[in-house]
């Protein structure tokens, strides 16, 4: 049986996480497309996905973090709350808040639920802290 918290960067435990199995199907194969060209982040999907509960898409809680969420979040390390929608690559668009699951902060996001913390890199690679303060589902 696997933990349901494991290691993160400087030995922090990360929250559980529940997913999907069509997301858990989805982001599997865009990682396994990935691992040839960029590894490093090849492998940090798979172990976001690897360590999450699956759970078909019905029974997982309207609080939890999936492909298409949109999510309040803040950030410990600037005070700042963010309101995004996590989506896949090909729909990302910075200016209209859709965050890719590629990024440091959606490959982070997802899974968490409302009142979950994670400490995770950002994009200058320094550690910071994202609380979920709010998850909802798009129509």
């Amino acid at each position: 049986m696997r933990s349901t918290q494991t290691l993160g960067r400087r030995g922090a435990k990360k929250p559980a996480i529940r997913i999907s199995e069509v997301d858990y199907d989805l982001i599997a194969n865009f990682a396994m497309s990935l691992e040839t060209r960029s590894p490093e982040l090849a492998q940090t999907l798979f172990d976001e996905i690897d360590r999450a509960r699956i759970c078909p898409a019905g029974k997982l809680p309207l609080d939890v973090v999936r492909l298409g969420s949109e999510v309040s979040y803040l950030d410990e390390s600037t005070n700042l709350v963010r309101r995004v929608q996590l989506v896949m690559p090909s729909e990302a668009d910075i200016e209209e808040g859709k965050v890719s699951i590629l990024t440091p902060i959606g490959a982070g996001l997802i899974g968490l639920r409302a009142g979950q913390s994670i400490d995770w890199p950002g994009l200058d690679g320094k550690s910071r802290v994202l609380t979920i303060l709010d998850v909802s589902q798009a129509p």
